[in-house]
């Protein structure tokens, strides 16, 4: 963990309470799962809560992030509510989108978070397409658009870097290079296997890659890549290295990697690798993690019992926010 930088003790603290909603958050959706309260595919975010907090913190109230299906850290370190989102991946009425969308498509307009989208890649176009509408408009926002290393062998990958690059659009693209596309390691998938930010420089974009599983060097590469693409020098390709300790999805048995690397990653839990910085730092205290700690189980206690006893959408919702 490198030293603070600019940061005061309430920083710290909300940087340990996102990190840590985000994770119990995903534990209390793996329990609804196994219980049948949650339907379809579930993908957890545990073990790259680093990467969404330290990266979407850095951003303003004016900018976009647009995302890929493993988006429940994304939708938190946003400002989602955690009742909007737990009832919307329960199927609910109460959800964020009345219970239509499920996991893979969190959605809040008012804070800027234009969804999570179950097609491998198929965000990149749409930020580019964002970032476009923002220098038409002569606004000062930034779309961050994060995606997986799965994503980096489809089409849409190229062709959004290459037109960001030429328009010297307003895009971040945020790789999470978390090893595995489904239950395949990047370097059976990639030439640039755990390097794949060197494929920016093919088209004249910087790139950088960090310590996804620190969140103070995912943040200030963050802050340096926002600096860059605010003085409107075009995009910026950040590639956090980091790792899922769940499966690709709830229904993923695991079983194309030795427990032993996930064992050596959970050392480097990212937030308890956070927690131990900031008291080594004097910047947070045994007893502020505690009651941050008692909190937000009372706020996923909320949000869960808030789901189970929210609606099902009406069968007359079903004609609700369609074009005809």
């Amino acid at each position: 963990m490198k030293a603070a930088v600019n940061i005061d003790k309430a920083q710290v603290a909300e940087f340990y309470r996102k990190m840590l909603v985000i994770r119990r958050f995903e534990e209390a959706s793996a329990r609804l799962y196994m219980q049948s309260l949650i339907r379809g595919f579930l993908h957890l975010y545990i073990g790259e809560e680093a990467v969404a907090v330290g990266a979407i913190s850095a951003l303003g109230p004016q900018d976009y992030v647009i995302t890929h299906y493993r988006d429940h850290g994304h939708a938190l370190a946003r400002g989602m509510d955690p009742k909007a989102c737990m009832a919307e991946l329960c199927g609910r009425a109460t959800g964020s989108s009345g219970g239509k969308g499920g996991s893979m498509h969190l959605f809040n307009a008012k804070l800027h978070f234009m969804g999570g989208h179950a097609i491998v890649g198929g965000q990149m176009p749409i930020g580019v397409g964002m970032g476009l509408g923002i220098k038409l408009k002569r606004e000062n926002g930034v779309v961050m658009v994060f995606f997986g290393d799965g994503a980096v062998n489809e089409g849409e990958f190229h062709e959004s870097l290459n037109l960001a690059s030429l328009w010297k659009l307003p895009v971040v693209f945020f790789l999470e290079n978390n090893l595995y596309g489904m239950g395949t390691h990047v370097e059976r998938t990639h030439a640039a296997g755990r390097d794949i930010y060197n494929f920016a420089e093919y088209y004249k974009i910087p790139s950088v890659q960090v310590d996804g599983m620190d969140l103070m060097e995912v943040h200030e590469a963050t802050i340096e890549a926002l600096r860059h693409v605010r003085a409107g020098q075009g995009p910026v390709f950040l590639e956090a290295m980091t790792y899922r300790y769940r499966g690709h999805s709830m229904a993923d048995p695991v079983n194309y990697r030795d427990n032993s690397e996930v064992e050596e990653w959970r050392i480097n839990d990212p937030i308890n690798r956070f927690k131990m910085f900031a008291m080594g730092e004097g910047l947070i205290t045994p007893s502020e993690v505690e009651r941050i700690e008692s909190e937000v189980a009372e706020l996923i206690a909320d949000a869960v019992e808030f789901a189970r006893e929210s609606p099902f959408p009406k069968a007359e919702a079903i004609y609700d926010n369609i074009y005809a």
